[in-house]
């Protein structure tokens, strides 16, 4: 169960996530409002997760029901 950046990171893009992620699997595109995860390269180590401000980041099968669009999201941006 790979990790997911949620609405909550919109706007913020704080990016602490980014420095503890051992897999360099969080990537900021140009333009966007938020941070994506790769589902296929995170290694579900969780190392994202507590350094968020703004509890951004769950696991796969524990996003909100009323943001599982942005378990696709993730993966669409990624490839």
């Amino acid at each position: 169960m790979p990790f997911v950046i949620t609405e909550a990171c919109k706007g913020v893009k704080d990016k602490a996530c980014v420095g503890v992620c051992p897999v360099d699997c969080i990537y900021e595109y140009d333009g966007e409002p938020m941070l994506y995860i790769s589902p296929d390269e995170c290694i579900e180590c969780g190392a994202c997760q507590p350094v968020c401000p703004v509890n951004a980041i769950f696991m796969d099968g524990e996003v909100p029901a009323d943001m599982q669009s942005y378990i696709q999201l993730n993966a669409d941006k990624t490839k």
